[in-house]
């Protein structure tokens, strides 16, 4: 019988993708001069939170100096601080910041995956690593049996999303758009937590917020 637990097993010993491999264990090699001191991660980060989830949050990859150092998605760095902050304003986490796997965070009905869980080069995963990754994704959603709302952080997220349940055409990608799917669970979409859209304000915090407040909504 398949579990969370296999799932997370079989990311961590994942070597499918040769130049992800190549990559994640050369940024854990070289590091950044502010974390010299640190034991990078350097594998597959898999996804953590509440196996009776009832939200599911789905990002692009980890990050090289993130999730590829910390070893859990979206820890240790800015775009988790907007992240975790935001779960924890709408009761979803204990704290709102996230620094090491062992910080005491912890998600309530909530679980934070990627549709891929190695740090790719300039943070752009190709569609066929994405193809390969994906099936650990399928998965974990088959598993949280409980799931209601799935946030989509990025037009790449839903794209895995859509293929996952099969979705055609594709369906197009707006902040705050909302997307039914035929289990009846519902997607919503949000512009992605990275510096690039909250240093320009293409995402600001009460943008950020109403996407989990409508979380709740639809929860009940």
């Amino acid at each position: 019988m398949d579990s969370l637990a296999n799932v997370t097993d079989e990311i961590v010993n994942c070597f499918k993708c040769p130049r992800l491999v190549a990559w994640r264990e050369e940024v854990a090699r070289q590091k950044r001069a502010a974390f010299r001191d640190w034991d990078y991660w350097g594998r597959p980060v898999p996804g953590f939170g509440d196996p009776r989830a009832r939200l599911l949050i789905v990002g692009l990859a980890p990050a090289a100096h993130g999730g590829n150092r910390t070893g859990r998605i979206f820890t240790g760095d800015r775009s988790g601080d907007w992240l975790f902050g935001a779960l924890h304003r709408a009761g979803f986490a204990n704290q709102p910041i996230s620094v090491s796997r062992n910080d005491g965070l912890a998600l309530h009905r909530a679980y934070i995956a990627a549709c891929v869980r190695c740090a790719p080069p300039a943070n752009r995963p190709t569609p066929e690593e994405r193809d390969r990754c994906l099936p650990y994704l399928a998965r974990e959603i088959r598993l949280l049996s409980d799931l209601r709302v799935i946030i989509c952080l990025g037009s790449f997220a839903l794209d895995g999303i859509a293929q996952i349940y099969g979705l055609k055409p594709r369906p197009r990608f707006g902040h705050g758009f909302e997307i039914g799917l035929p289990d009846g669970r519902v997607v919503l979409c949000s512009f992605h937590p990275s510096q690039q859209n909250t240093f320009t304000g293409k995402l600001t915090q009460p943008m950020f917020d109403a996407i989990f407040s409508r979380a709740r909504q639809l929860i009940g």
